[in-house]
């Protein structure tokens, strides 16, 4: 079996983990999912157990790992946080460890991460080269990459993907934002002065397509568009690009009566951030602008 054409995906049945595999297969590779409690599969983790098996016989090339709960589905109790903090700290610790056991490593893991770990700022544009923040958002990042240390020891080249929001009409934020039949988008949310770092779904996948290609290339990169935008900025555009009405303004107060605690952790504060490692990487993106960006994704 040919190992460099073998990728193990955790968290395969989210957006992003469906669309790395179907642009994976169309490029001649061969793509298995960690399921979870089947054990009649090759890769499975039994949640219950914490017990991951890994098919030796089948050698990898590279493991994508995108697994964690969606930490905006539901407003944040003690338990959901602890939920959204175990499906990707405690998974990720788990998988790298099976991963160093094998007898033959794969070469690669691209492990998910958020630009989250830099915290928020209203004045500053963070980038690779930036420290950590102190905030729920950022402490999980930061334990988040901290398991992977499993595999980086056993010499695995680990690369972290710190995502912006991801911007697909198939789901994430953006499927959040617009009405059922497109009656039509929500509108600016708190003051709107607040800033996002996006990137668009298929540029996501270009990027990590092209991680699995560069050797050499480790540690953590932003995968952010570089155009960043304010919250009204947003709206406008979102507007704009499915000409449909855009409902008022939600005040800060409403935003945090409907959110709570994930209201000034991730709606209402700014997020700016920049990627140096694209750049280096010499990546020219298919939506490096927000408003093409939307209309492209949102005309069919």
């Amino acid at each position: 079996m040919d190992q460099k054409k073998n990728i193990l995906i955790t968290g395969a049945s989210g957006m992003l983990g469906r669309a790395f595999s179907t642009a994976l297969k169309g490029l001649g590779y061969t793509v298995f999912n960690l399921q979870r409690n089947v054990r009649e599969e090759p890769f499975y983790y039994l949640e219950n157990t914490g017990f991951i098996f890994l098919d030796p016989s089948i050698p990898l090339h590279a493991v994508i790992n995108l697994a964690g709960k969606n930490i905006s589905e539901e407003r944040w109790s003690t338990k959901t946080k602890r939920l959204i903090v175990d499906s990707r700290v405690q998974t990720t610790s788990l998988v790298c460890r099976a991963l160093a056991k094998l007898p033959v490593p794969p070469k690669i893991l691209l492990s998910a991460s958020a630009i989250g770990y830099y915290g928020t700022n209203e004045e500053k544009t963070f980038d690779e080269s930036s420290p950590a923040g102190n905030d729920f958002l950022s402490i999980l990042a930061q334990s988040w990459e901290r398991a992977t240390m499993p595999a980086q020891e056993a010499g695995i080249r680990t690369t972290f993907l710190r995502f912006g929001l991801v911007l697909s009409p198939t789901g994430g934020v953006l499927k959040n934002l617009i009405l059922p039949f497109r009656a039509a988008t929500v509108g600016v949310i708190g003051s709107g002065k607040q800033t996002m770092s996006w990137i668009s779904l298929s540029d996501a996948v270009q990027i990590m397509l092209a991680l699995l290609r560069e050797n050499g290339v480790s540690g953590p990169i932003n995968l952010v568009s570089g155009h960043i935008v304010t919250n009204r900025e947003f709206a406008h555009c979102l507007k704009k690009s499915i000409n449909r009405l855009k409902l008022p303004r939600i005040p800060s107060a409403i935003v945090r009566l409907m959110f709570g605690e994930m209201a000034d952790a991730a709606l209402l504060p700014s997020s700016s951030v920049s990627s140096l490692r694209i750049k280096e990487l010499g990546i020219e993106l298919q939506h490096p602008e927000l408003q093409n960006c939307l209309t492209d994704i949102l005309k069919q």
